[in-house]
C-alpha cells in the first residue's frame, strides 16, 4: 500500500468512526433554543444556560469543545438563549422561567431524548436560574450551578426596581439594593455591592431559593476569589439549606481557587460528578 493509500485510508476511517451530531432549531417562545444529538437512543439532555452576557453562550465556538464532550459521552445537549438572543428580551429582566422549562419540555419530546433524565448547568446568573427551574419542575433531576447564588437579585435595568425571574405572572421576591450598596455601584465594585445587599437579611430570606426542593443530585462550583459575587459564601448557605432540610439526594460543593470565571476551567468536575450520580442513576 502506497504512502497515499495509507493516509487516505486513516482519513477515511476516522470519518467513519466520528460521531455524527445533528443540530436541531426548537421553536419555543422567547428563547433561542438548539438540540444537539449524537447517534444513541434514550440520550439523557443537558441544558446549557449562559449568565449575564446574554445570547446563546453555549451555541458558541468557544464552548463548542465542552459541547462535543457531552455528545461523545451519550448526552443530549440543549442550548438555550432567554435574553439578548434572537426572539428574546433585550435585557436580564423579569424573566419568565416558564419560557425557559418549555423549551426543555420541547426537546424531550425528540425520540432520542430520554425525558426521564434532565440535567441543567448554569453559569453565574444562568446557575440562578438552573436553580430556580429544579426548585420549580419536579422533572429536573439534576442541577448543576457555576458561581451561582442563593437568591435572587434585581434585574439588570438602570433602576434596578424589578426582578431578574417570574413565574406565573408574577415577580419572584429580590434582595433590593439598599443605600450601602450605592457607593459600591458608583465604584463598579459588584462583588461589594452584593455584600451589601445581602445584609438586608429579611430581604434574603423572603429572596431565597427553595433548593431542597430540587429532586435530584446538585453540583455547586464557587470562586474563592470572586471579584462579581460573594460565589463560595453564598454555596456554602446553600450547602447549609440542603443539610439543615436533610436533603435526600447527593450534593457537592467545589470551591475553587481564582476569580469569577476560574470554575468554568473545570468540567472535569462537572463530567465525574454527573457520571457519578446522574447518568448511572
Amino acid at each position: 500500500m502506497t504512502n497515499f493509500c495509507k493516509y487516505l485510508f486513516l482519513v477515511l476511517l476516522l470519518i467513519c468512526s466520528a460521531k455524527s451530531i445533528a443540530q436541531i432549531n426548537l421553536q419555543s417562545p422567547n428563547t433561542e433554543s438548539l438540540l444537539y444529538l449524537g447517534e444513541g437512543k434514550n440520550q439523557p439532555l443537558i441544558v446549557g444556560l449562559g449568565g449575564s452576557e446574554g445570547g446563546n453562550a453555549w451555541t458558541n465556538d468557544y464552548w463548542k469543545k465542552t459541547r462535543d464532550q457531552f455528545i461523545e459521552k451519550g448526552y443530549a445537549f440543549l442550548a438555550i438563549g432567554y435574553f439578548k438572543a434572537k426572539g428574546t428580551p433585550d435585557t436580564l429582566n423579569k424573566i419568565a422561567i416558564e419560557d425557559v422549562y418549555n423549551a426543555i419540555n420541547i426537546a424531550t419530546k425528540n425520540k432520542k431524548v430520554n425525558k426521564k433524565k434532565i440535567a441543567i448547568i448554569g453559569g453565574s446568573r444562568g446557575a440562578d436560574l438552573a436553580l430556580l427551574l429544579g426548585s420549580y419542575y419536579n422533572n429536573i433531576n439534576c442541577v448543576v450551578s457555576i458561581v451561582g447564588s442563593h437568591t435572587v437579585f434585581p434585574g439588570h435595568t438602570t433602576h434596578f426596581t424589578s426582578s431578574c425571574w417570574t413565574f406565573a405572572n408574577k415577580e419572584l421576591p429580590f434582595v433590593p439594593v439598599n443605600e450601602e450598596a450605592v457607593p459600591f455601584l458608583i465604584k463598579r465594585d459588584l462583588r461589594g455591592s452584593f455584600e451589601a445587599m445581602l445584609k438586608d437579611t429579611i430581604a434574603v430570606e423572603k429572596a431565597s431559593i427553595a433548593i431542597e426542593n430540587i429532586k435530584g443530585p446538585v453540583l455547586l462550583l464557587s470562586a474563592t476569589k470572586d471579584e462579581i459575587c460573594p460565589s463560595t459564601p453564598m454555596a456554602e448557605k446553600m450547602v447549609a439549606r440542603l443539610k439543615n432540610n436533610h436533603f435526600k439526594y447527593p450534593y457537592e460543593h467545589k470551591a475553587i481557587e481564582g476569580r469569577h470565571a476560574e470554575p468554568l476551567k473545570h468540567f472535569d468536575l462537572v463530567f465525574k460528578f454527573l457520571e457519578t450520580n446522574f447518568a448511572k442513576k
